[in-house]
């Protein structure tokens, strides 16, 4: 029956959260506002997971006024410090935010660069979304538009009681996963279909404690989905008490950072994720050379066609081994897998998501092909289990 309750609960949410993000200009909008849809759930969640650590407090100290005063001076009691005080303790630390009825956009905006300013993990995370922005001087987002989004996110609590980490996870991967729908050509950017992700993730069947990586991260859905197969594996052997995976992952468009972070969070998970160029400045390193990890899983952007010899040639990480290297401007698709070989240690193992042409470009060129030697490189070495 608690399956079938959580299945119920899961669909339920998954529609309240696209009907919110449809409630500023309908479904073929919403995706245009992820970058201020997705942000506002992630704090709302935040504020009701508060509301239950306040009431958790104020039921040993009295009163929940009490347990505020606690709290601010000494935030360690809680995950997250909200620095948002309701005029009445007894009231909702979102109904600071719901009430917000001027200027909401500067205030909002205001609220959540204080939220992240307690608490250092947040910071450039959800600060660097502006509510109140302008276009050629015409707002991104309207109040009015604004203050529906946050009347439709009040509908639901996502406190502890409410929603399982799990599932508010789910969900927010499925709201991750229809912006991507609607995203077109870019939704590779940051997201790899679900039933892909699964499908990593039990080839490499992760053991507890292992470290995996993904250096092209998106919005983390890769990694999740490992430790989300870890759990289950874990459940079916009855072994509640286990190390969790230790996840790395980096990525180089700063929004896309930001929402790898908010749903690593929102799934209750911990892992540490840079921001930058993975393929020019990677960022895990140990003593000056690459660090190297159990797993590695990536969907990196296919036929990149940026790169040149140079880049190879400039790297100091042993990255790109005699034999193979270069493999042609017109597509990086193999630079990325000899990145993902070296970030492997000596029983590591991966699975990537290649553009299909990269198994086969240049096979029948009778000439000397660049892309196919560094793949002849690879079988030769006995490198490749599966495409």
């Amino acid at each position: 029956m608690d399956s079938v309750k959580n299945n119920e609960n899961h669909k339920s949410l998954e529609s309240w959260l696209w009907d919110a993000a449809c409630s500023i200009r309908g479904a073929q909008d919403a995706p245009k506002f992820k970058d201020f849809i997705l942000p506002l759930v992630f704090v709302k969640r935040l504020c009701d997971v508060f509301d239950d650590e306040i009431d958790r407090i104020a039921e040993k100290v009295g009163s929940r006024a009490k347990a505020f005063q606690l709290v601010e001076r000494d935030q360690k009691l809680v995950r997250f410090y909200l620095p948002l005080k309701p005029e009445n303790p007894d009231e909702l630390v979102w109904s600071v935010i719901r009430k917000l009825s001027d200027n909401i956009g500067e205030q909002l905006t205001t609220h959540l660069r204080e939220i992240a300013k307690a608490n250092p993990r947040l910071q450039g995370i959800i600060d660097r979304v502006d509510f109140n922005a302008t276009t050629h001087g015409q707002r991104d987002i309207s109040d009015d538009r604004l203050s529906n989004l946050i009347e439709k996110v009040s509908e639901k609590r996502l406190g502890l009681n409410d929603v399982e980490p799990d599932i508010i996870g789910r969900s927010y991967e499925y709201l991750i996963r229809k912006f991507a729908e609607g995203s077109g050509q870019s939704a590779g950017e940051f997201y790899t279909p679900k039933e892909v992700g699964v499908i990593m993730a039990k080839i490499m069947d992760p053991e507890p404690g292992m470290t995996v990586y993904d250096p092209c991260c998106g919005s983390a859905g890769l990694l999740i989905k490992c430790q989300i197969v870890l759990q289950e594996k874990m459940d079916l052997q009855s072994r509640k008490n286990y190390a969790p995976l230790k996840l790395y992952g980096q990525e180089y468009v700063g929004s896309t950072w930001a929402m790898a972070n908010m749903n690593m969070i929102i799934h209750d998970m911990e892992g540490e994720i840079e921001i930058g160029d993975t393929f020019k400045n990677p960022k895990f390193r140990e003593a000056g050379r690459l660090k190297t990890f159990d797993r590695v899983v990536a969907n990196p952007m296919w036929n990149q066609d940026w790169f040149t010899d140079q880049d190879y040639e400039a790297d100091e990480l042993g990255r790109f081994p005699q034999g193979a290297g270069f493999p042609g401007k017109q597509s990086a698709d193999w630079g990325w897998v000899q990145h993902i070989w070296a970030s492997m240690n000596d029983t590591g193992k991966a699975a990537i998501v290649l553009d299909t042409g990269a198994a086969s470009r240049g096979s029948g060129n009778v000439n000397r092909n660049k892309e196919k030697e560094v793949r002849k490189w690879f079988v030769e070495q006995d490198l490749i289990e599966g495409v």
